[in-house]
């Protein structure tokens, strides 16, 4: 016979969250919904589970080796659970919201599932809040989406934030551009991603000095931007510096006090982003607190969107939060009020009513946990 104990055994990087976590986490995930609404953007809430075709279709290409597959018992189709809400927000605008005017603005919170954890977050199930502007190309739009993020996440109490940005696909495109091969070029790409400037002159030749000035660019966002203008790069390179500098530039002049780094070499973790793309972190917080970035969409049947959006880890985002306060629990003696009962519930009290008379109704409600007692005389607080 299995041990009793074993029954709260959960398969790792799962957990239960209790009380008051649980409260906790779900509120700062509707305050940042009500963030993003507040700029315009449409709460969606798409399936936890899609066929395997159109979940991993496009941007879910990505995140097809994290996502759990399962057969459908109905239509004896296989299905996938989604490892990241971006593409399913994707699917939607191309298809139920195919005909709604552009720029749409999209937002979403739920949970997400993972085949495995990394070592920043070993949680294989863990909440993303996020949104999503679709069909714009605009250097405006990648400058809303990042000012929208650290507008949301100062809203519930995150500090000391700071924004990293890159550009994803520079290294790889420079590579191709200056005639480097496919193998040749993926091991530059993994030299650079490590930040070893050894295996870059090695793996680069006469073209190391380039690469190693990309390397030496990564900084606060104005040095960065002049390291970067001073290095001679191919148009299409140039021109992505270009755009950088100007999403940089109208940040600046929205929220000039936000601390701003770039790295142009940054590509991992970012697979199928295409243009300006962005880490958020927080001093002292371990991991990152979400990212995002210029992406295009490419629905079947439909021509391809230009989009842009973030997705927030809430586990994170958590560790950057306070810890939550204990909820004041106000212990209701058998025999009181209704009409006194919900007038104290208006006023923000969680209630604990007495199911039968207690000999000592403080040390009952001390024993339930409560924070505070109903007398005759008021409310006393234990």
């Amino acid at each position: 016979m299995n041990d009793p104990g074993d029954t709260a055994l959960l398969p790792a990087g799962l957990e239960d969250i209790l009380s008051p976590q649980a409260a906790h986490e779900a509120g700062v995930v509707e305050r940042l919904i009500a963030a993003f609404a507040g700029q315009g953007y449409e709460r969606v809430k798409p399936p936890l589970l899609e066929f395997e075709e159109t979940l991993l279709a496009g941007a879910g290409a990505a995140v097809a080796q994290q996502t759990f597959r399962l057969m459908d018992p109905v239509s004896q189709r296989m299905m996938g659970l989604r490892a990241d809400m971006t593409p399913q927000v994707a699917r939607i605008a191309a298809t139920r919201l195919q005909r709604a005017p552009r720029p749409l603005r999209l937002c979403y919170g739920g949970q997400v599932l993972r085949v495995s954890g990394s070592q920043l977050r070993s949680e294989r199930q863990f909440g993303q809040a996020g949104v999503e502007l679709i069909g714009a190309s605009q250097e405006g739009a990648d400058a809303e989406v990042v000012l929208l993020a650290a507008e949301a996440l100062g809203a519930v109490g995150v500090e000391r934030l700071s924004i990293d940005l890159c550009l994803p696909p520079l290294v790889g495109a420079l590579a191709r551009e200056l005639g480097f091969d496919d193998g040749p070029g993926r091991a530059l790409l993994q030299a650079l991603d490590r930040k070893d400037a050894a295996a870059v002159d090695a793996l680069a030749g006469d073209r190391a000095s380039l690469f190693q000035a990309l390397l030496r660019a990564a900084g606060p966002a104005e040095a960065a931007l002049e390291a970067l203008t001073a290095v001679a790069l191919p148009e299409p390179a140039s021109a992505d510096i270009a755009r950088l500098a100007r999403v940089i530039g109208l940040i600046r002049a929205a929220a000039p006090e936000l601390t701003l780094t770039v790295d142009p070499v940054e590509h991992r973790g970012f697979e199928y982003q295409t243009g300006v793309s962005f880490t958020f972190f927080a001093q002292g917080v371990r991991g990152e607190l979400g990212r995002g970035g210029r992406y295009v969409a490419e629905p079947p049947g439909n021509g391809p969107e230009f989009s842009t959006g973030f997705t927030l880890y809430m586990d994170t985002v958590l560790r950057a939060l306070p810890e939550a306060a204990p909820p004041r629990r106000l212990y209701l003696p058998v025999g009181g009020d209704p009409a006194r009962t919900r007038e104290l519930r208006a006023a923000g009290w969680i209630t604990l009513a007495g199911l039968e008379a207690a000999a000592d109704p403080k040390a009952e409600a001390r024993r339930l946990a409560c924070t505070h007692l109903l007398t005759a005389e008021g409310i006393e607080e234990l």
